[in-house]
């Protein structure tokens, strides 16, 4: 499951996911993000505006990594099913395609 998040998140257009080597959880970067609007019109100024928009246009809940002292980040867990991480992927990668 690590694996394939990891991968689908790379994928993500303005995405940059690191591999963790211990924990249930990836912080991908969303610097790449930053200063895009989405398909919403959300504009993306930082981590907390991405995960608000994540939720409200696709669903998909994360938390934000400047919670975690990790700006620029957000964070979201594998510890669930493939399928669901297969969807919630899927639907990042849709969110972050239709930025401008």
């Amino acid at each position: 499951r690590r694996d394939m998040v990891v991968d689908m998140l790379n994928a993500a257009p303005g995405l940059n996911c690191a591999k963790p080597e211990g924990a249930f959880y990836v912080f991908p970067s969303v610097h790449g993000c930053i200063g895009k609007t989405t398909a919403g019109g959300a504009k993306i100024n930082n981590d907390e505006d991405f995960v608000i928009a994540l939720l409200a246009e696709e669903g998909v809940a994360a938390v934000h990594g400047s919670a975690f002292v990790y700006p620029g980040h957000f964070r979201i867990s594998y510890a669930t099913s493939t399928e669901l991480l297969r969807e919630a992927c899927t639907r990042i990668q849709k969110f972050c395609a239709a930025m401008v």
